[in-house]
């Protein structure tokens, strides 16, 4: 770490702690050429991929837009709100545990649909029915045989 007074490399920390509820690492450092004192902040940098859509085009992941989608499903469901936000920061870590810059669009999509059949098989029936695109009734009528089939994950 350069020291913003001198802008030698010669810096060394004296004392570190956790802020933001552990989500970052404040740390007071000392130059050892000019013994000023400064402090500097560190947080991972998890970046989520880019999103390859179905036509090929991309587009940057969009939290908002999950979050949307599956609020949208689970709507008038008994499904609280923490478990939401818990399903959603399943499937981000699912997305960055991938280790890739792009991922397709699909992967998010089974995602989803795994958290909300762990959540709510109607709200997973629901999502389902539009990411599938059913066109009638036998389809609808195959997943919910197909979900009363599998058990539990």
């Amino acid at each position: 770490m350069h020291c913003p007074f001198c802008s030698t490399d010669e810096t060394k920390v004296i004392d570190s702690r956790l802020v933001a509820e552990g989500e970052q690492v404040r740390r007071r450092r000392q130059c050892t050429v000019c013994n000023e004192r400064f402090t500097t902040y560190e947080m991972a940098e998890l970046l989520m991929p880019a999103l390859i859509k179905q036509d090929g085009t991309r587009e940057p992941f969009n939290e908002e837009k999950l979050r949307a989608g599956l609020t949208r499903s689970l709507e008038k469901r008994p499904v609280s709100l923490d478990k939401i936000e818990a399903a959603i920061a399943h499937i981000k870590r699912k997305l960055q545990a991938t280790g890739e810059r792009e991922v397709k669009s699909l992967l998010v999509g089974e995602t989803v649909m795994e958290q909300l059949r762990l959540l709510d098989e109607v709200a997973y029936v629901r999502f389902a029915s539009v990411y599938r695109s059913f066109q009638d009734l036998d389809e609808f009528r195959a997943e919910i045989d197909k979900l009363e089939r599998q058990p539990d994950i």
